[in-house]
């Protein structure tokens, strides 16, 4: 089959939107690293429907580790086929935005040429939680992490989000080249400043001259962004190649919603944001905690405990009454009480949250959203966890959620079967599962020894403690369904 490009976009079926901008008259302005199904179904498209009045925000991509979507895109001229699913039907449109994309590992030089251009003015990051070589705990960078010490004995040829930034960073200011924005798009509380934080610390271990001129001269606004993004299939791909007429390598598939929050803070200008529907804020951090706490706490929870049950896919957890009377008490009882005022109708997101969830067209596996739980839990879940325990109020669905992901990172389902772990920490979370074998309370006491994760002050807490052990006790005797069942409302 003939594969979708430049030259072929002229063969669309009539239904089929595509730009209606000339690709050709796009200039960069945007480096984007990381990009994955994500990005390109959420920041590409508000891109792209400002390049239909602004043709001077195009994107550069880079694959930081592997180069399987340049491989994708490259022989379709980087377009590609976006595709919302709900019950009401399927609509697809064709992406122009991403005008291309680089493999870090083998094209560093391109990359880094892109990142000094004086036309770009946004550097973007979705590089996951762990792409940041920080301690989640803290938010500190950690300095024994492989990739910073490789990018601290080799400044010029760095690896890590970081190692780019601050050197892109030094090259530019070494050239009289005016800074770009640095724009986090991944799920880091108070993302913004976190990345500024590294960003910092590294560049300070390199010299304080160059520290000094970042702080002075970078900004790093914070953002919330907010879309479901299951990994493609081949079954997304035939259902595109059948209704395009023609091959698509790397669809991605999402769900109507979507949501981007920024602070308006860019040192080198920005699009017309607003009129593509981004929300432009002072201050980032109400919606911030209230996208983390209630759709990614509930979310993890959802993953974790839906997978011990045996649903492979979240509309599947959600489907089941328990399930659902447990997601929202979750959001109810124990997460929008430590929200801010402001914020606007919370009943009304819970609920639209919980039609999300069930979106039955939108198959989002629970495994995926296991993934780099290690990195993911303590914003999602246990942030939360402190705010009520400083105040005293109970902890019983949220504890539920933690424990899950316990018994989730032992590695073995509830049939005895291997469940993939995939995680950062995935060797050192399975040696300590290993060691505790079924006894719940060593294993509820190895993993909370993970510092990293939790900290000093919560392996301290006894309440803490106690509603862990309880929870892994549950799950292990009757397991997650029978668990869940049995919550009191």
């Amino acid at each position: 089959m003939t594969r979708l490009s430049n030259r072929t976009l002229a063969n669309l079926p009539s239904n089929i939107a595509r730009p209606a901008y000339d690709r050709a008259n796009v200039k960069v302005g945007v480096v984007h690293l990381g990009v994955g199904a994500f990005q390109r179904s959420h920041a590409a498209e508000y891109f792209d429907s400002i390049l239909n009045s602004d043709l001077n925000w195009g994107i550069i991509g880079a694959s930081l580790r592997k180069p399987g979507t340049r491989d994708a895109l490259a022989p379709q001229d980087f377009l590609y086929s976006h595709v919302i699913r709900s019950g009401g039907g399927t609509e697809i449109k064709v992406i122009g935005s991403l005008l291309n994309v680089l493999d870090a590992t083998t094209q560093r030089d391109e990359l880094m040429a892109a990142m000094t251009n004086p036309d770009v003015r946004i550097v973007s990051l979705t590089v996951t939680e762990k792409g940041y070589c920080h301690d989640p705990a803290t938010g500190k960078l950690d300095r024994n992490h492989p990739d910073v010490l490789h990018d601290l004995a080799r400044p010029e040829a760095p690896i890590s989000a970081i190692g780019l930034l601050v050197r892109a960073l030094e090259l530019r200011f070494a050239h009289s080249v005016a800074p770009f924005t640095v724009l986090c798009c991944d799920n880091l509380p108070s993302n913004g400043e976190t990345v500024a934080r590294v960003v910092a610390e590294f560049a300070a271990l390199r010299s304080e001259a160059l520290a000094k001129q970042i702080a002075q001269k970078v900004t790093f606004p914070s953002t919330m962004v907010d879309r479901i993004v299951p990994a493609t299939t081949d079954e997304d791909r035939s259902l595109v190649a059948e209704r395009l007429g023609l091959e698509d390598a790397w669809p991605v598939v999402t769900e109507p919603f979507t949501q981007w929050v920024i602070e308006d803070r860019f040192c080198a200008g920005r699009p017309d944001f607003e009129k593509v529907g981004v929300q432009l804020v002072s201050n980032v951090k109400p919606f911030e905690h209230m996208k983390l706490r209630m759709l990614n706490g509930s979310h993890s929870t959802l993953a974790y405990l839906g997978y011990l049950a045996g649903y492979d896919y979240v509309a599947q957890a959600i489907a089941d009454p328990a399930f659902h009377k447990l997601i929202y008490a979750l959001m109810t009882d124990e997460v929008m009480p430590t929200l801010p005022s402001g914020l606007g109708d919370l009943g009304a997101y819970r609920d639209a949250l919980l039609e999300r969830f069930a979106n039955a067209a939108l198959k989002h596996r629970t495994w995926q959203i296991a993934m780099d739980g290690s990195q993911k839990l303590p914003q999602r879940l246990l942030g939360t966890m402190r705010d009520r325990l400083a105040s005293g109020q109970p902890i019983h669905r949220l504890s539920l959620g933690v424990a899950a992901w316990m018994r989730y990172v032992t590695g073995i389902d509830e049939k005895g079967t291997a469940i993939d772990v995939r995680d950062p920490f995935a060797q050192r979370l399975r040696a300590i599962a290993d060691n505790a074998g079924k006894d719940h309370q060593k294993l509820a006491h190895g993993l909370l020894q993970v510092k990293e994760i939790f900290g000093e002050d919560l392996p301290q807490n006894q309440i803490f403690i106690a509603e862990l052990e309880g929870q892994l006790h549950a799950l292990f005797a009757k397991g997650a369904r029978q668990t869940v069942q049995d919550l009191p409302v």
